[in-house]
Formats: structure tokens, sequence, C-alpha cells
């Protein structure tokens, strides 16, 4: 019996800015972000837009097409949270009415907790085949004005929905892990914006990404031929292209430009224009391959490679189901990436200034474009959800 993803789908902000505008004011050239790290704009989400949000306006169309019997277990994979007790998928269990008999648990490791949420999801299938489980990973990367991470911001959700027999990604047993305790990026709970070494971050990554593969060839007897396409977490997309390089040369393997762009490429463009989702990111490139990749990629195998800060790792592979295009919401994806609202540097500058009322007293969140689901406001220390489907 298989266990895999039988449905994906990401949602990010209606509004971004293009870096061509940061780097203007910023007095750079725009090559540093268009060319060095790979992007060209970053999602911005309105006040009225969270992780929560984010998250059910991820899961939604799911839910509205596939249903919510036997969804037994919700895992919600942030870094953003919003509350030290309450997990954030309690709230999106909720705006999506979801079934009373439920697992929901709030998972945290940086960027990696996605992946932890997936596999934990199709263990919890395997055991009991009847069931379904609903991952999502939702997340706002946020840095200080000015630093350098500014450029690389973003945010977006990716809900998936776990099934024994799945009819877009089968997950293959074999793994590959890494962890080490190291201080490449941090958010301490008295900070609103993450603290990052740069430079020492993807040097982990990259030996990470060594050590995890070392792992996954000797636990499947596979070697980089036996992988069609890649997926990597991405924190900035030029990144992907640095650890293919490092894979292959860890491999014996010598891989030109062009058939980087094959092997990795198509699934950059999304995050390109979204910025980093951080526990999502992965997932958005994993959409992104399967919306655009012209080839049928049935019988397929993808590699994945999840990386979270601080530092936890692990290399994974699945298998690309037959049929799997009729389960893909790519037209969702394109309207969404294609439909939004151009911000101004100083439109970005007042919505990353607004801070979120901390006085417990009575607030009113003005309208913005969303999806789905919006944060109204909030009154005595609560946080108040609506749905304006």
């Amino acid at each position: 019996m298989n266990v895999g993803i039988d449905a994906i789908h990401f949602y990010s902000s209606n509004y971004f800015m293009d870096l061509r505008t940061l780097a203007g004011v910023r007095n750079v050239d725009p090559d540093k972000y268009t060319v060095g790290i790979g992007q060209e704009k970053m999602a911005i989400p309105p006040p009225d837009e969270d992780i929560i949000t984010m998250a059910a306006s991820a899961a939604h169309p799911l839910i509205e097409r596939d249903g919510k019997d036997n969804i037994e277990l919700l895992l919600f994979a942030t870094e953003s949270g919003i509350d030290q007790s309450k997990a954030g998928g309690i709230f999106v269990h909720g705006l999506l009415d979801l079934p009373a008999r439920c697992r929901v648990v709030e998972l945290k490791e940086a960027c990696y907790s996605g992946t932890a949420a997936l596999q934990l999801a199709c263990s919890a299938v395997a055991r009991n085949p009847k069931t379904r489980a609903l991952v999502i990973a939702a997340d706002v990367a946020r840095y200080e004005l000015a630093s350098p991470g500014e450029p690389t911001q973003g945010c977006g959700a990716v809900a998936m929905l776990v099934t024994a027999n799945p009819r877009i990604l089968a997950i293959d047993p074999e793994v590959g892990l890494f962890t080490s305790d190291v201080m490449d990026f941090w958010r301490p709970n008295y900070r609103d914006q993450a603290v990052v070494d740069g430079k020492y971050s993807t040097r982990v990554y990259l030996q990470a990404l060594q050590d995890c593969w070392k792992q996954y060839c000797e636990e499947s007897g596979r070697g980089f031929s036996d992988i069609h396409r890649f997926c990597y977490h991405l924190p900035f997309t030029r990144i992907a292209e640095k650890a293919h390089e490092r894979l292959a040369r860890a491999s014996g393997v010598t891989v030109t430009p062009e058939q980087i762009a094959q092997q990795v490429g198509i699934s950059l463009d999304y995050n390109k224009i979204m910025g980093n989702s951080y526990a999502a990111s992965l997932y958005v490139g994993l959409c992104c391959l399967l919306d655009n990749e012209m080839e049928d990629l049935s019988a397929k195998r993808i590699g994945l490679f999840s990386y979270g800060s601080g530092c936890v790792a692990e290399y994974f592979s699945g298998v690309v189901q037959s049929g799997y295009r009729d389960r893909l919401l790519t037209d969702s994806h394109h309207v969404l990436l294609e439909n939004r609202t151009e911000l101004t540097y100083r439109q970005y500058e007042d919505i990353y200034n607004l801070a979120f009322p901390t006085d417990g007293g009575g607030h009113t969140f003005s309208r913005y474009r969303t999806g789905g689901y919006r944060l109204a406001g909030v009154k005595d220390h609560k946080r108040l959800y609506e749905a304006v489907l």
C-alpha cells in the first residue's frame, strides 16, 4: 500500500512589491536581487491576513472538492505562531468546519516543520488507511527593513491531503536525516523579525544536504540518475542551483546549466515572485513543478530536500502517480499569482510598520483583498476570524 499526497493547493497574499522598486529605494543594483539571489517579487500580507487565514484559504479548495469526511488529523506547521499555547490549526479547524473527531497539533522546527508534518501524516494514515490527514504549512517571512534578508521576504501556505493510495505523489519510505545544534537563523519570542547569519546558514544547508543525500542513497540503493526532477527548500531560488551542483558533485556527476534548468528550474518560478514562505516553500516548489512541467511525470521519481535552520534536514522522494494532472489545481494558482495588486514602497513600509495591537482592547481591522478568510480584529486578547467566501 502506498501513502502520500492525494491533493495539494497553495495560497499567498494578493499583494506584492517588485524588488526592482526596493532596489531603487535601497540604492542597489537590481541584479543583486534578480540575479544574485534569484528573486523578482515578494508577497506582502495585509493587516487582516496572517498564517491562519492563508492556511484556511490554501485548504478550502481541497475540502470543497474532496469533502471533510475521515479527516482525523490536522497537522499545522509554522514558525510564525500566533499563540504560545493554542495551536494555530485549531483556528483553521473551526474555519473549515472539520469533524470534531480530529487530532490537531502545531509543529515547529523552522522551515523543516512542513516535512515533519507530512511524514507524521503518512505514518498515521499507514496505521489506519481508512482515514485522511490534512497537512498545512503556513508562514510569513519577515526581516528588518534594509537588512540583507529583506529582499527574501514573502508569505504563503500549502495544504496537502495525505491518504492511502494517493493520486498525486506516493512518498517513498527511505529517507536521509540530519540534525545539528547551530545558530544560523532564529527568532526569539521577544522579536517580530528573524535573526539570520546568511552565509553561515547557506554553508550549513549545503552540508546538511550532502549528509542527508548520502544516507538516502545508502537506505534506498538509488543514485542521482534515479531521480527525474529535484525540489529544494527555497529561502531564495539561487540556493537551489547551488544545492543541485553540490548534490551532483557529491554523486560524481557533472551537470551543465541547461541540465540544472531542466532538473530544477521549473520548480523555482512561483518562489521567484512570492519570496520565502519558510515551512511552505519546498511544497510551493513542488506545486510549481507539477503545475508547469510540460513532460508527463507519471511514474517518475521526484527528489525533495527539506531544511530547517537550527537545524534539521531531510532528503526523501516520491513517485508521481498516473493521472496526477486531474488532481492539480493549476488554474487556481495561476489566477492568484496573475491578479495580485502591486504595492509602492510607501505602501509596503506602512503595512510593515503597522504593529499588531497588544493592549487586549477591542480593535477592528480594515478589509483588504484576501482569500476566503480574514482576520477581522481582536478583542480581549482573542483574534477574531471571519469567512468572506
